[in-house]
């Protein structure tokens, strides 16, 4: 039996809102130019429109964490985090991945790392967990730097929301951070090459109207990581829609 929760209700408020209806009705237009369209609608980007709508960005991070739960069980079962002792999560959010991650290796730590307003409600969740003693939160943007002493390196949905050369910037960040033998772990809709249905390609539309972003083939990681001198040693496909893209210091 399907179970509503005040997350789920959050997700359907969010995906139906005016502003999201509003900018769906002009996706020809983002098509057309390449370009988002919020900056036209709204004067700023997304991502600072949220900033100065408190309400309305509570509503995202909460449906982050809703979209979150149906993938983070498929990607823990599928890829082996337990061979890395410590543990960043770069843009974590609340910790719903990282928690799950430390469930499933109970010898690692874990840092949560995300900007304050986001970090605030994580150590309740921590808790609820049984994971808050062994995780460090800590505070930043990924554009200035992003915390040293990982073995691996998690971006879950980070980089989808990022220009090429904006995402390249972040991987450079977690480059300089990384040892040279962490691993850097990105959770994301790799496109495949075949023309049939997959969900990536929908949140690809998603991207480009909200963020001027993109989902990426395999072949585009490769070469993204490369330009942050980093080497894609593997894609670990889940049994949900996201593979974990594994690289290493070039």
């Amino acid at each position: 039996m399907f179970r509503r929760t005040g997350v789920d209700d959050s997700a359907a408020r969010f995906y139906g809102s005016p502003e999201q209806r509003e900018r769906w009705t002009l996706l020809e237009d983002s098509v057309r130019s390449g370009k988002t369209v919020v900056p036209a609608l709204r004067g700023k980007e997304s991502f600072d429109y949220f900033a100065d709508q408190p309400e309305l960005a509570e509503l995202f991070n909460q449906t982050m964490t809703s979209v979150s739960e149906m993938t983070v069980a498929p990607v823990v079962a599928g890829y082996d985090f337990s061979v890395y002792p410590t543990i960043v999560d770069v843009g974590g959010g609340q910790g719903n991945l990282l928690a799950a991650i430390l469930a499933a290796a109970p010898a690692s730590r874990g840092v949560l790392y995300d900007l304050s307003r986001v970090v605030a409600s994580a150590p309740g969740l921590l808790r609820e967990n049984n994971v808050a003693d062994r995780v460090r939160i800590a505070e930043g943007s990924f554009f200035d730097c992003v915390p040293g002493g990982g073995d691996a390196y998690v971006l879950k949905n980070i980089i989808h929301d990022w220009s090429d050369e904006k995402a390249v910037q972040i991987l450079r960040n977690v480059r300089a951070a990384a040892g040279p033998r962490a691993a850097v772990l990105l959770i994301e809709f790799v496109i495949p090459t075949h023309d049939r249905d997959f969900p990536g390609k929908w949140v690809d539309l998603e991207m480009l109207l909200n963020l001027a972003a993109r989902e990426r083939t395999a072949a585009e990681y490769r070469d993204l990581l490369s330009q942050a001198g980093l080497r894609m040693t593997r894609v670990v496909q889940t049994a949900s829609p996201l593979s974990v893209v594994e690289a290493r210091a070039a």
